[in-house]
């Protein structure tokens, strides 16, 4: 337990380090979207469903007294932790790291959801980019790039369908945000496939060396380089 909780300690410091790097803010708010976004999906296959969302969850705590935590009311805080953009993280962990069928509900939930909404149904099309993970879903089990489709999307579903009932929005805000949607979501699935292969290598190296202890982490070997196969 004690090697679980080091391991959940640096996953939840590198989140914390991307955090701070943003990318692109979120259309129509202050919400910035960082390098981190490329990063917390693997929390989950790595240290499994459960432990990946506490380490998410300590990212977020860690931003909150960076950014003010103090300042905050106790309830500020809990409506703060309780936003889609947090649920959305959690929804992009499980998706990542669970291949069965259940995380399939994730998209699926998040179409009905949306089109339930007047907005929603209004540009019901938008929903097309969540078909994007059930698609995804036929290759991920062999496919890295397919999973991190599936787990971005499937993320972005979540947030998506919360969003539309949390917050006022128009069809042309929905509108506006497909090509970004787009590009920005396919960009995370790069990074998201770039940031597993490197902490696989860079962890079983660690382990190989004994810079860290055994964690019990299940290491992928289809992603090692040469040198760290050796």
């Amino acid at each position: 337990m004690k090697n679980k909780l080091l391991y959940i300690l640096i996953f939840a410091a590198l989140g914390f380090l991307l955090l701070q790097l943003p990318v692109n803010t979120l259309v129509g708010t202050r919400a910035k979207l960082t390098f981190f976004d490329m990063f917390y999906p693997v929390s989950g296959a790595f240290l499994g469903t459960t432990f990946g969302f506490v380490a998410v969850f300590a990212m977020q705590i860690a931003n909150l007294f960076l950014h003010g935590f103090s300042s905050l009311s106790t309830v500020s805080i809990l409506a703060l932790l309780a936003t889609s953009r947090l649920v959305s993280m959690g929804a992009g962990v499980f998706a990542f790291s669970r291949k069965d069928k259940w995380a399939l509900v994730l998209p699926a939930a998040s179409i009905l959801l949306f089109l339930l909404n007047p907005v929603g149904r209004a540009v019901w099309y938008f929903t097309f980019l969540w078909m994007i993970p059930l698609a995804a879903s036929l290759f991920r089990k062999k496919s890295l790039f397919a999973n991190s489709l599936f787990a971005t999307f499937s993320s972005h579903s979540v947030g998506g369908a919360l969003w539309i009932w949390a917050f006022k929005t128009t069809p042309l805000y929905w509108n506006t945000l497909i090509p970004v949607v787009i590009l920005e979501r396919s960009i995370f699935a790069l990074g998201i496939s770039a940031n597993f292969i490197l902490l696989n290598n860079v962890l079983t190296y660690a382990e190989k060396v004994k810079i860290l202890p055994q964690s019990g982490i299940e290491l992928s070997k289809k992603y090692l380089l040469k040198f760290v196969q050796a």
